[in-house]
């Protein structure tokens, strides 16, 4: 049987990302990726923003790997030729009696080390932006866009370049621990491992139950997002990146509007539990829907300006069913990202939503230090 220093479960963003990552350090690395290709899922069904760090709680995984991962996804963006765009972006407060909580938000930032973060007024957002309302908002220099998919293909690349073993339509049917190893059991074979990095996203958890690892009690709840474009005509009515407060948004950061590298303007995530992790489809939401949605930022904007666009799922880590979602719609967790404490040669990352494609190389850097544990 063969057997590797490491096997990597999942080759999303972050999947590929951590085997670009620990194929400088180690050979014998493997990636095992269920679909036919790398990233068809969360990865490249996001709005592909470089996100800064502004929201996320001081300490936290997702403020560090965020804050951390937006230099390091810029500087390999730059040298790997990956198409992005440092473009900055406002968020907006619409209201005088919103306005005190961007001081709060700002405070968030700089907590977390962001620089430039600036207070504008209602006519400098129409300088910057003409077509949206808003009565002041927070310019964030460092957030920008990318093409997530030239991203994930690019860490898969210099992965593979490095000595990585990388392999598509590779889903894993079984894990057993073994005294010195992990043996898994994939449609592409047997291979036993000295360490075990589950990454497999929505299905991390699943992964974790293979094992009959208590790291399973982190269920995974998928939460579809939903995008739609505005039409050509409107297109040039958003120049650039356009957030709502998150303060009344809950499970993501707001139905937000992103002008992509190719010019086409996204508007969404809507947000909805659903109980398939494959449900990209089922009862999609209106334009209608997108229209309200849209309006506090784009007051102009009417139903026929919008086509669907496509859907995302997000793995939470937050029950619907829990209070904070039954009384308020709202619910964040922060990343998972530690040993097994029954498996000490399993890694495991669970709950790596927004800001993953942002945080992916810290976290690879992250796995990489436990890795170094595993096998010292």
């Amino acid at each position: 049987m063969d057997r590797a220093n490491i096997v990597i479960i999942g080759g999303g963003v972050v999947g590929c990302a951590i085997a670009r990552a620990l194929s400088v350090k180690w050979d014998d690395v493997f990636l095992l990726e269920a679909m036919p290709k790398l990233g068809m899922g969360t990865s490249s069904r996001n709005s592909g923003v470089i996100h800064s760090g502004l929201y996320y709680t001081p300490g936290s995984l997702k403020a560090k790997h965020c804050v951390r991962g937006n230099r390091l996804t810029y500087e390999f963006c730059a040298s790997h030729g990956v198409s992005h765009r440092n473009c900055g972006k406002l968020v907006v407060a619409s209201s005088k009696e919103e306005a005190d909580e961007l001081g709060r938000l700002v405070e968030t930032g700089h907590a977390n080390g962001l620089e430039n973060l600036k207070i504008v007024d209602r006519a400098a957002i129409r300088v910057r932006e003409p077509h949206v309302a808003g009565y002041q908002a927070i310019e964030v220099a460092s957030t920008g866009i990318l093409s997530s998919e030239d991203l994930v293909k690019a860490y898969a690349r210099v992965a593979a370049d490095q000595g990585a073993n990388i392999l598509a339509n590779a889903r894993v049917e079984r894990l057993e621990a073994l005294p010195d190893a992990v043996r898994v059991t994939s449609v592409a074979g047997e291979i036993e491992a000295r360490c075990l990095i589950n990454s497999a996203g929505l299905f991390a958890d699943e992964v974790a139950a293979m094992l009959g690892s208590s790291m399973a009690r982190h269920k995974i709840y998928p939460v579809r997002g939903e995008y739609c474009e505005l039409v050509r005509a409107k297109q040039d009515w958003v120049r650039g990146l356009v957030y709502p407060l998150p303060h009344a948004v809950g499970l993501t950061l707001g139905m937000h509007l992103t002008k992509t590298l190719w010019g086409r303007v996204l508007v969404g995530p809507t947000a909805r539990y659903i109980e398939d992790k494959n449900d990209y489809e089922t009862n999609r939401e209106s334009v209608e829907d997108f229209a309200r949605g849209a309006k506090p930022l784009l007051p102009d904007i009417e139903p026929a300006d919008f086509v669907p666009a496509y859907s995302g799922i997000r793995p939470k880590l937050i029950s619907p069913s829990s209070p904070l979602v039954q009384a308020h719609g709202r619910g964040m967790a922060d990343f998972i990202i530690e040993r097994d404490p029954e498996f000490p040669r399993v890694v495991h990352l669970i709950g790596i939503e927004s800001p993953g494609l942002t945080s992916a190389p810290a976290i690879a850097e992250h796995v990489s230090q436990l890795v170094g544990e595993v096998l010292a």
